[in-house]
């Protein structure tokens, strides 16, 4: 089972058990973040693609680390001028591991299976 999320202008594709790296949401190490933006939901031959996002689904995951990209280097030359600019960048990102895919009907699954369980 895995669900397409949106986040930071980009959308992300996330399994349970599996971390990703998304722009820098700004939470300290262990919090709890919840994406709500569900754009699709695939559980085997079974798929749910939401208008724009699909009702009810959320993904829950925790915060591991924030920390910065591999430096790139901006170089820029102007021909013939003697402009030269050199400039590097490191992106900052959040890895958050992914804990849960919930769904309206997951989430009736679970809620029947606590109040069985009390």
């Amino acid at each position: 089972m895995y669900a397409i999320v949106e986040t930071g202008g980009k959308q992300y594709q996330v399994e349970e058990g599996r971390y990703v790296d998304v722009e820098l949401l700004g939470e300290d190490n262990d919090a709890k973040v919840v994406f709500d933006k569900v754009v699709m939901i695939v559980n085997g031959k079974k798929s749910k693609v939401g208008q724009p996002y699909v009702a009810n689904a959320k993904v829950e995951g925790t915060v591991v680390k924030n920390d910065r990209a591999k430096k790139i280097i901006v170089f820029k030359q102007r021909p013939k001028k003697g402009y030269r600019k050199k400039q590097g960048h490191r992106q900052g990102f959040t890895r958050v591991m992914i804990n849960k895919i919930r769904t309206t009907a997951a989430k009736a699954k679970t809620e029947a299976a606590e109040t069985a369980e009390a």
